[in-house]
């Protein structure tokens, strides 16, 4: 029995492999790091408890590897290393850190994005793994305009931020690596939640300006501020787009790739055919505060008023500058899954989920159910 190995797998993208490689029938081993408060075998099974509970499916249990990928042989014991050199016949690579800015290369995000993607590779030549599949980012291209092609790569572009200078290190990392058979790279765009349901357990980009908004705007009285503060926040016009993809999209693509071999070696970009306009994106950011957020007291002494409002606002937006540039579209090797419109619909779906759920404070994933942590496999029974 062969097994794929996912790092990544606590995060949002990474969740979802994990299901979608259950459902098509793959076997699956998982590398996660323990937290103060669950180990990672308790990490994994709460999120497939979840994604059970949302499903009605029963979904098997990967087997668990606990290690860091920040250490030697990412923090495998030698009979962890000794089951993956005998069972894993590749590795999805998706674990990553979404820190924009660190000056500090001995942090984040180059700790996890460049010195993490280095320990799989090493763990990858140790353990003889043959197939590489690498989760990059669209935004590799950095600056660049225009058509930016998948066999393109550095360029001497100008990046716009350390999580882009990052990633295009580890992309750069993987392609030069003395791999058994040439990786196959998946760049995503701005992944954001579930097209069919506005899930989500990560609120980056889209969802950290939603948060901006509704934080803002709950200790004033009046609303009406929010998308103009978004367009003097960024220079906007409102003309301008953004290229969203959904999380269950890019998963779907991902897992069907990895089930087709005449496919592998090559990049994909996991872009949307039709980016979302700036306008239509701020007016349901709008629309999802007015609905959703409670708003101050106006008999409330300590509420603010728009000037507040204002200087908070642009003061706060500034980290997210670099966040504003349009992406591109490129035809992947899966024609039959388009990628679903983000639209106003989905973008107030999303919003509202957001601040329904205070931005992940009130998760909907379930505690683990007697009896299911024990079902887990271990690399030593597999």
């Amino acid at each position: 029995m062969t097994y794929y190995l996912l790092t990544g797998a606590s995060g949002l993208l990474g969740s979802y492999v994990l299901r979608d490689c259950f459902l098509a029938g793959h076997h699956m081993a998982v590398l996660v790091r323990p937290t103060e408060t669950q180990s990672a075998r308790e990490r994994v099974d709460v999120s497939l408890a979840n994604w059970e509970d949302r499903t009605g499916q029963v979904l098997p249990r990967p087997v668990v590897l606990e290690g860091d990928l920040c250490r030697p042989d990412a923090g495998l014991t030698a009979s962890d290393l000794h089951w993956v050199a005998n069972h894993c016949r590749a590795v999805i690579h998706g674990a990553a850190s979404l820190i924009f800015f660190g000056p500090d290369r001995q942090k984040e995000p180059w700790l996890t994005n460049v010195e993490g993607t280095r320990r799989v590779l090493d763990l990858c030549g140790r353990c003889g793994i043959r197939e590489f599949h690498h989760v990059s980012t669209a935004y590799v291209c950095g600056l660049r305009e225009g058509p930016i092609l998948e066999t393109e790569i550095d360029l001497g572009q100008q990046m716009g931020n350390d999580y882009e200078r990052s990633k295009l290190e580890a992309e750069k990392l993987v392609r030069s690596a003395a791999l058994l058979q040439p990786p196959t790279i998946y760049r995503p765009s701005i992944i954001v939640g579930d097209s069919q349901t506005g899930y989500t357990s990560a609120f980056h980009g889209f969802y950290a300006m939603v948060k901006l908004a509704h934080t803002l705007a709950s200790q004033i009285v009046h609303r009406s501020t929010t998308a103009e503060m978004v367009f003097q926040a960024f220079n906007l016009k409102g003309h301008e787009q953004k290229d969203y993809v959904p999380v269950d999209w890019v998963s779907a693509v991902i897992t069907h790739l990895l089930g087709r071999p005449e496919h592998h070696g090559k990049t994909y970009h996991l872009t949307a055919a039709e980016p979302t306009p700036v306008a239509l994106w701020s007016r349901a950011i709008q629309d999802a505060v007015r609905r959703y957020s409670r708003m101050a007291d106006p008999s409330d002494s300590s509420r603010r008023d728009a000037r507040w409002f204002e200087e908070m606002f642009l003061g706060q937006a500034e980290i997210y500058r670099s966040y504003w540039r349009d992406g591109t579209h490129t035809a992947t090797a899966a024609p039959h899954l388009p990628c679903p419109v983000v639209d106003y619909d989905m973008l107030l779906q999303m919003a509202e989920y957001a601040i329904r759920t205070n931005f992940g404070r009130r998760p909907q994933a379930p505690r683990p159910r007697d009896g299911l942590l024990q079902t887990v496999v271990t690399p030593e029974g597999a």
